[in-house]
């Protein structure tokens, strides 16, 4: 099987919240033609809620990238903190391949017991998270995918982590939204 060039890219990262805000939390977009930052996109998904994969469908949809794009990223599979992104209806309502990316494996067992005890809806959110299955290391980065091959996953993340183990769109999508949120980017992605 030939391997796709997955060149135009968007990442996705939300924006700081304090731990006591409820209500909706930004998130970033940040498209890429290969290296160059081609465009931002900007919304707002609900803090813990439900309508992160809706809103990200689109966000992506009403944009001038929408027709020019190859893959999504995610940094994480949640947005303003709990609300799991729905991977599986976002590749079908976008028909784009998506690619989960984290700097560290996450404790699944730490997740799974939040969202079962704490998150309303969470024992759905948990199935997502389950059904997605196991994170792979690739380039010192921990990933998950749907409709992208290991050698693809691996071949993205060679080709877009430019400065560190994280993919330039998910990289620039989280310093954009830390000034957003917080006045001034910080931190590691």
């Amino acid at each position: 099987m030939k391997q796709r060039r997955l060149s135009h890219a968007i990442g996705f990262d939300d924006c700081p919240f304090d731990r006591s805000h409820r209500g909706d939390v930004g998130i970033v977009g940040a498209v890429f033609s290969n290296n160059r930052l081609d465009g931002i996109l900007m919304g707002k998904v609900r803090r813990d809620g439900a309508n992160s994969s809706a809103r990200i469908t689109r966000m992506i949809e009403a944009s001038r990238f929408s027709q020019h794009l190859h893959l999504i990223m995610l940094q994480g599979i949640a947005l303003a903190g709990f609300n799991v992104v729905d991977v599986f209806s976002l590749h079908r309502r976008t028909g784009l391949p998506i690619l989960v990316v984290a700097r560290r494996k996450p404790d699944l067992q730490g997740v799974r017991e939040a969202l079962i005890t704490r998150v309303s809806g969470g024992q759905k959110k948990w199935r997502i998270i389950e059904r997605l299955g196991a994170m792979e290391p690739i380039h010192n980065a921990w990933v998950q995918r749907i409709d992208l091959s290991l050698d693809e996953a691996a071949d993205v993340i060679g080709r877009f982590a430019i400065h560190g183990s994280i993919p330039e769109p998910l990289r620039i999508a989280h310093l954009v939204a830390g000034g957003i949120g917080s006045g001034e980017s910080r931190g590691r992605v």
